[in-house]
């Protein structure tokens, strides 16, 4: 029998959906299941992108541009120009996802054993978009009790060696929920060009921010045009993450160049879906305004409830809609397959994505797990009262079976 390949054997899993199959036997079941596991917004996407579907009178959906339509990108630009991020439609590459940006900028910035540092705990699928660009992660921790700031810079230079070829963070962090500060990205600018490294920053979250911080984009980093690479997507902001669209935004032309290779490999983005993104841009602010003080009040009651359950410890994030909160178990990926398969309050469960699979360095975050709170408060409140429910029982199951062991 023929053998994959060492590079498919050694593809991590992602620590959100390997769950999956036991999500779906608990629902067979009959179980309601609240999935804290996965950052799909239950928020309605605009009606501006809905309309625009609904009224193509295309005849033929053909090929569009590999860079992606022309129109479009005139739009993202003035939209990035409308906050302050100057950029031409000609330092966009319309991307199928955000996932697929940040293959492109890897693709054309790492060789096969070059190295990136990323501050963990990080979006697990980076370790896998480095692995198919051949790239090495070299991990930097963040601290929980921090709240996860960025780590001193002293510890990034202790990592940089001769393969070093970027940094790579995501701001606001997606799990964390942290906000770099305009100072850190100052920070990580001056580090990229001392040692004349990419910087690249997924900026997918960029609209939710909340308690009156404000977001510092990388591209606003004076000097450092050609070392900046900077990664969106339409999925969180417009709550369209089945439309998979997303963008490279960079003002290195050599990587614009590189990146079309790869763009024009797999031919076009999505012709239909960029109509929809299209027509999203002309969403009224007023439609942001409303999201952002649901998923603030969503914030503030997952915090209040969580810090209602003994020995549960949780940083409070200042953007995005998740938070790293870390549990009183020794192995929340054993907890969390244990909630779906063998535990159930009055018929319903919870699904969460165990924290070590967003970790580089092994044994770190096995105590902890990270929630997204996508749903509705009263979703919410009951979600975590399982949590507490089942804390207690599992640890006391746990213990029964040391003990059968001994």
């Amino acid at each position: 029998m023929p053998e994959i390949s060492n590079r498919g054997k050694q593809m991590p899993e992602s620590p959100i959906r390997k769950l999956a199959p036991f999500a779906e036997m608990a629902k067979k079941k009959g179980h309601k299941v609240y999935h804290l596991n996965i950052g799909q917004p239950d928020i309605k996407s605009p009606e501006a992108a809905i309309k625009a579907i609904k009224n193509i009178e295309l005849t033929i959906i053909e090929y569009g541009p590999s860079a992606g339509y022309e129109s479009y990108r005139k739009k993202l630009a003035q939209f990035y120009t409308n906050q302050d991020v100057k950029v031409s439609f000609e330092d966009i590459m319309i991307t199928t996802g955000g996932s697929e940006a940040l293959l492109f900028a890897l693709g054309s910035i790492m060789d096969q054993g070059d190295e990136i540092i990323i501050p963990e705990p990080f979006y697990a699928n980076y370790s896998a978009f480095s692995a198919e660009s051949g790239a090495t992660v070299v991990p930097v921790n963040s601290v929980f009790e921090s709240g996860f700031t960025l780590p001193p810079i002293e510890e990034f230079e202790k990592l940089i060696t001769p393969k070093t070829k970027a940094i790579l963070i995501c701001n606001p962090s997606n799990p964390t929920g942290y906000l770099y500060s305009e100072s850190e990205i100052l920070q990580l600018g001056r580090l990229a060009k001392q040692y004349d490294l990419f910087l690249i920053a997924d900026e997918v979250y960029r609209e939710f921010i909340y308690d009156e911080d404000i977001h510092y984009s990388v591209m606003n980093l004076e000097g450092l045009e050609q070392n900046v690479i900077m990664i969106d997507s339409v999925s969180k902001r417009y709550s369209m993450c089945g439309a998979r669209i997303g963008c490279m935004v960079t003002k290195n032309k050599e990587v614009i160049s590189a990146a079309m290779k790869f763009a024009q490999a797999r031919l076009c983005p999505p012709t239909i879906e960029q109509i929809a993104c299209e027509a999203a841009i002309d969403t009224p602010k007023s439609y942001f305004v409303e999201v952002i003080s649901e998923y603030k009040e969503r914030r503030d009651t997952l915090i209040s409830e969580l810090n209602k359950i003994e020995g549960v410890i949780v940083t409070k994030p200042k953007a995005a809609f998740y938070c790293i909160a870390q549990l009183p178990v020794d192995n929340t990926d054993d907890f969390a397959q244990w909630l779906l398969e063998s535990y159930d309050l009055n018929g319903e469960t919870v699904m969460v994505a165990p924290a070590a699979g967003f970790y580089s360095t092994p044994g770190m975050g096995l105590n902890q797990v990270r929630i997204a709170y996508v749903l509705k408060k009263e979703d919410l409140i009951s979600a975590v009262r399982i949590l507490k429910e089942a804390i207690p029982v599992y640890n006391s199951t746990r213990l029964k079976k040391l003990i059968e062991v001994e």
